[in-house]
């Protein structure tokens, strides 16, 4: 791995800087109608692809340990893996959207965005790579046909 920061410390950055930016620079943030909904909302589209991807893991009986990929016992494909490569990182995206709607801050253009960058740069494709070397023509077969976050 690249970097060993675990990607919940990346999310809670990034949901640091959410929230930061709603009170610290008002003018940046609007409301508008159904933004709890929409907040709502996001908040279960985070947590239930994040809490099944966990629970496939444990299922499987393969590690959780996102700074240990090469420690994988099973190539998780069923679930929500079917239509994402990285549904824990999906869920911490939605939640952190979830952030930005109940806020309204429009921080949320520079941190959403940057926080994809990070988690695909640093953890994402470096856990590509060491699962590549675990599970070689199995994995090469899930990377043609599952995107990496939807």
């Amino acid at each position: 791995m690249h970097l060993k920061v675990p990607p919940v410390a990346v999310f809670l950055i990034a949901a640091l800087l959410l929230y930061a930016g709603a009170k610290l620079l008002p003018q940046l943030s609007l409301s508008f109608p159904g933004q709890s909904l929409i907040a709502a909302l996001l908040v279960c589209a985070g947590i239930l692809p994040g809490g099944q991807a966990v629970l496939a893991f444990i299922k499987n009986k393969t590690t959780v340990n996102p700074t240990a990929p090469d420690r994988a016992t099973t190539l998780v494909t069923e679930g929500c893996y079917r239509f994402s490569r990285n549904p824990m990182y999906l869920g911490l995206l939605c939640l952190l959207l979830a952030m930005a709607a109940y806020f309204g801050t429009l921080t949320a253009l520079i941190v959403v965005p940057a926080f994809i960058w990070f988690m695909t740069e640093f953890q994402i494709k470096p856990e590509e790579e060491a699962l590549q070397n675990v599970f070689a023509q199995d994995y090469q077969a899930y990377l043609a046909r599952v995107r990496r976050w939807i």
